[in-house]
């Protein structure tokens, strides 16, 4: 599997757009993840909180292979 390589938000946006997956929060927490969709753990956010939300909590987005994961920056 190739490593990792922190990606833009931008290009994060428009791989999950392809792949139908949605930015979302675990509700009752700051923790950022991608989805299909609401859940009872799940609520769907906004991109701008999405990233506003990531840049506070020093994350970025990394890729590889076409998967995409949220951790701190390096």
């Amino acid at each position: 599997m190739p490593a990792l390589k922190e990606i833009s938000f931008e290009y994060a946006r428009q791989i999950a757009s392809v792949k139908g997956l949605q930015p979302s929060k675990v509700i009752g927490t700051s923790t950022l993840r991608f989805s299909k969709g609401t859940s009872d753990k799940l609520q769907v956010i906004t991109w701008d909180e999405f990233v506003r939300t990531a840049n506070s909590r020093n994350l970025a987005v990394y890729e590889s292979g076409g998967w995409m994961k949220l951790m701190r920056k390096h």
